[in-house]
């Protein structure tokens, strides 16, 4: 191949290479809601086998316990994926640079990102590669082990508090049920340490599942429960104390919807789910008349 050939293959090394950073700094450093082409890919990918697998299991709990183990492979999955892009620019960079063929570049590759120092580069510039690349790979597993524990704090703080719901609204949870149990024990009318701890639930959750896009597939320990669930039946409970119970004006209720809302409409629009952004007091609902006032029976 003429000089020009190893010139572009070179720099289509490097390409892949700056990508891969790019790619892992984003994903793990950046605090912001910053969508990540590589990421989705993987996550994509990597997605298909446990649906196509869980759409042949009828029991919910076997369904559930395949689709748990989706979010940590991907994580895994996305860790390789940054190791084998470097690997692969790298090869390109020192085939370019002079090595004798590709297996022999993609030696030197992977003796270099893992510092195993089985291969010896023969020339000034992929001695520098070489050296290059070490860093990265130590800089990578370094992203990644920071990355790991900061996933899992954001997960048991999201936890906790859609397990302390089963205590107020069951298993699964659900708005009547909260309602009803503080009918019960007389605490109806004393609610707003409730929906000011699930504003604050709304305000981290919104926080780390755009600046964690992983976050949104790990699933609860128990089957019966689900952040989405859980979220779902304190915004209704909230609202039905707000429109259909004689109380006096519930202030941390109403701010707990809009804090709800906020956080979910955010969190679709990272991930580009639908929703209307300007509903109209008349347009047409999912709650029929019938339905909601027999709600206001079992309350």
């Amino acid at each position: 191949m003429s000089d020009v050939g190893h010139a572009i293959v070179g720099l289509a090394g490097a390409a892949i290479v700056v990508w891969a950073i790019v790619a892992a700094v984003v994903t793990v450093v950046v605090p912001r809601a910053t969508p990540v082409l590589l990421t989705r890919l993987v996550f994509t990918f990597t997605r298909i086998p446990f649906y196509a697998r869980a759409r042949h299991i009828r029991d919910f709990r076997r369904r559930d316990a395949l689709l748990a183990a989706f979010a940590p492979t991907g994580l895994l999955m996305l860790a390789l994926s940054w190791l084998l892009l470097v690997i692969t620019g790298c090869m390109l960079i020192d085939w370019s640079l002079g090595a004798p063929s590709m297996r022999a570049a993609f030696a030197e590759s992977g003796s270099s990102l893992f510092t195993l120092g089985f291969f010896s580069p023969q020339s000034l510039p992929q001695t520098a590669v070489a050296f290059v690349e070490a860093a990265l790979g130590l800089g990578l597993v370094a992203l990644l082990i920071a990355y790991l524990p900061s996933i899992y704090n954001s997960y048991s703080r999201r936890e906790v508090m859609v397990t302390s719901l089963e205590t107020q609204a069951g298993s699964p949870p659900g708005a009547i049920e909260l309602i009803e149990r503080l009918v019960r024990i007389g605490g109806l009318a004393e609610t707003d340490d409730i929906w000011r701890d699930w504003t604050r639930w709304f305000a981290d959750i919104e926080e780390t599942h755009v600046s964690t896009p992983s976050l949104v597939y790990f699933r609860s320990p128990q089957p019966e429960r689900s952040w989405v669930t859980a979220a779902g039946a304190v915004l209704d409970a909230a609202s039905l104390l707000v429109a259909a119970i004689d109380l006096d004006r519930q202030p941390q209720a109403e701010l707990c919807i809009r804090a709800g809302y906020i956080s979910l409409r955010r969190i679709c629009d990272f991930y580009g789910q639908p929703y209307n952004p300007n509903p109209r007091p008349d347009d047409p609902i999912s709650i029929e008349r019938a339905e909601f006032e027999l709600s206001l029976i079992h309350i």
